[in-house]
């Protein structure tokens, strides 16, 4: 075959390769995102709407923000195609990859992820370590928040402490902010949470550290991450990653998200990064 006889051909691939990627583009109008409700609804939203901003426009899609109602719902959102981009803590991510078969892709983490903290507050003078928790009333955050729960429970039981059986009871606030407030309230002896919240809520004078105070901080661990599933069409999986690494502090825009984010910058990240995650839970017996 000549070169001019081949050239039809030539063209009919290019053009259906084309066609592939406009459909692909065609195909994805909106983007629907997520996150853990580590939070109240109104700060998540408020936190989110200017990285939502931003990524319409490095997109060229619309971005649309979906509270959900707890842990689990994030995950099942974006195993089952409700959701294409959830924020979540490093647990649920564990759980949605398992969840899905290794479908889900962890894309980009904050700087501070890959170092993350849990503290372990209280109001009485009577509790300066991990031991004195024993006979104790005591509250988690959510059933599947890694800094709410897996952790710190990986942590005390470390420490040779066992929450269900040396604690006189133990409870799930829900959120790292109502893990404060029921501390705070007298209604449990001590909590934990992480510690970006609880930072945020010192620096916000919504929590006085005189009276609430941090006795334990965990070593670090992974944790946050945006997620999405593998099926994504990998042009806007791109376009998603390179928007939050060229985040920059130095830009009115950039200092803002990063600011609301509480991140001094977004890296790279990858399943890999979770596997201690995953074996904490396992241990725990609290991955299902």
């Amino acid at each position: 075959m000549t070169t001019f006889s081949k050239f039809p051909a030539i063209l009919a691939t290019v053009a259906a390769t084309l066609a592939i990627h406009s459909g692909l583009a065609q195909a994805q109008q909106v983007l629907r995102v997520s996150a853990i409700p580590d939070e109240a609804p109104t700060e998540l939203q408020r936190k989110f709407k200017p990285l939502g901003s931003y990524l319409e426009k490095k997109l060229g899609m619309k971005v649309e923000f979906t509270p959900v109602t707890d842990y689990a719902a994030s995950v099942e959102g974006l195993i089952n195609n409700k959701l294409d981009m959830v924020w979540f803590g490093g647990f649920t991510f564990v759980q949605a990859n398992v969840r899905s078969g290794g479908k889900i892709v962890p894309l980009v983490q904050r700087e501070e992820d890959t170092k993350f903290r849990s503290v372990f507050v209280t109001t009485s003078k009577d509790i300066n370590q991990l031991s004195d928790l024993k006979g104790k009333n005591f509250t988690f955050g959510s059933e599947s928040s890694t800094s709410g729960h897996l952790m710190p429970r990986y942590y005390l039981l470390a420490a040779k402490i066992n929450p269900d059986t040396d604690m006189k009871r133990i409870a799930f606030s829900g959120a790292h902010d109502a893990t404060v407030a029921a501390v705070a309230g007298g209604k449990v002896d001590a909590g934990t949470l992480n510690i970006s919240v609880w930072e945020k809520l010192v620096e916000a004078k919504k929590v006085d550290p005189s009276k609430v105070r941090v006795f334990y901080t965990t070593p670090g661990y992974y944790d946050y991450n945006w997620s999405v599933r593998a099926d994504m069409n990998p042009v806007v999986r791109k376009k998603l990653t390179d928007a939050f690494l060229a985040l920059d502090p130095s830009t009115a825009e950039g200092k803002e998200i990063l600011e609301l984010q509480r991140a001094t910058k977004f890296i790279p990240t990858k399943a890999e990064n979770y596997k201690d995650i995953e074996a904490a839970a396992r241990d725990a017996k609290l991955l299902k």
